[in-house]
């Protein structure tokens, strides 16, 4: 067989081996594969092949990357609304306690069960708070 068969074959070795992954970036350096097969029919240096396969799957690879197909940031799970149901939720508050430096704590009733409470950098006033994270079993909270 010639080389730019090879380059195919591999080609399609790396994209069997995509389906079981469910990521586009192995298709990525299969893209890079297939050109590298092309430059095979243009070339006969195997080292510019190579090359050829490096560059394009990596840059291929680096556009997916940077596009909106590319991975997220992961957000912080105890601040991600579509994580936790209760982030966004209102409650009530009827009494604070100071911790200093600008913390102040309660405990109060939500969805029927007893919770503590955490308001950081306000006024800690009486009245309703949005939830805006949830860390362990303690509601982070900020004026409505």
């Amino acid at each position: 067989m010639e080389a730019w068969t090879w380059w195919l074959v591999l080609a399609g070795v790396v994209v069997i081996c995509e389906l079981f992954t469910g990521t586009f970036y192995l298709l990525m350096f299969a893209l890079g594969l297939v050109s590298a097969s092309i430059a095979s029919l243009l070339t006969g240096s195997v080292q510019l092949q190579m090359l050829v396969a490096a560059i394009v799957g990596s840059a291929a690879t680096i556009a997916l990357h940077n596009s909106r197909y590319g991975w997220k940031q992961r957000g912080e799970a105890t601040r991600d609304p579509n994580v936790n149901i209760d982030i966004g939720q209102q409650l009530r508050v009827d009494e604070w306690q100071e911790q200093g430096n600008g913390v102040s704590v309660a405990r109060t009733k939500y969805r029927g069960a007893m919770w503590d409470v955490e308001l950081r950098h306000a006024q800690p006033n009486a009245g309703l708070f949005v939830i805006e994270a949830v860390e362990g079993s303690r509601l982070v909270v900020r004026p409505t």
